[in-house]
Order: structure tokens, then C-alpha cells, then sequence
């Protein structure tokens, strides 16, 4: 499973831009890797795993802005097709998932 989190938060003062960045800061220390700006993805194990760090996130959420939190399968993310320009890059996953017997 894979987490994505989506925000777009005020940064007009300098009170929303620590507000802002408390909340991305908080994202990255639970394990959220930044995709792309104002958008975070972490990888999960399971549905269960999903759910812990989605509840970690509710809990963060700030009072203004837009946030929104998205799970998609690993399937789903490796679908993705990704852009640089005109020219495609190939989906690279940033953890490697460990399977025990």
C-alpha cells in the first residue's frame, strides 16, 4: 500500500509558513518521502500499517488549508506514468518491500 498526502496550505504570513512547514516537517519524521511539492507518499506493508500513519496525519492536520490522504496498491503506483518534461521516466520505488517465510 502507499499513502499519498496532498496540501495545499496558506503561506501568506509568517505564522502559516511555520504552520506549513511544522506539518511537512512532521510528514517527512514519520517516514513520508516528498513526490512532488505538496505532495507526500510513504509506503506501507499492509492495509492495517496504512491506516496508522493516515490516523498520524488526521492528527496533524492544521487548521487552515486543504490536505488530502490517498492509498493506493502497489500495483496502482507502479501504473503511474511520470513525466520530466516531454521525456517518460520509469516509476522507481523508494523502498524495497521484505518478505519473511
Amino acid at each position: 500500500m502507499w499513502v499519498l498526502v496532498f496540501f495545499d496550505l496558506p503561506t501568506e504570513t509568517k505564522k502559516e509558513r511555520k504552520i506549513y512547514s511544522d506539518f511537512r516537517n512532521r510528514l517527512l519524521k514519520d517516514g513520508f518521502t516528498m513526490f512532488q511539492f505538496s505532495i507526500y507518499l510513504r509506503h506501507c506493508a499492509s492495509r492495517e500499517n496504512a491506516e496508522v500513519h493516515i490516523l498520524r496525519v488526521k492528527k496533524l492536520l492544521p487548521e487552515k488549508g486543504h490536505v488530502g490522504i490517498l492509498c493506493i496498491t502497489d500495483k496502482q503506483f507502479g501504473n503511474m506514468e511520470i513525466f520530466y518534461g516531454k521525456k517518460e521516466q520509469s516509476v522507481t520505488t523508494p523502498y524495497q518491500q521484505l518478505e519473511l517465510f
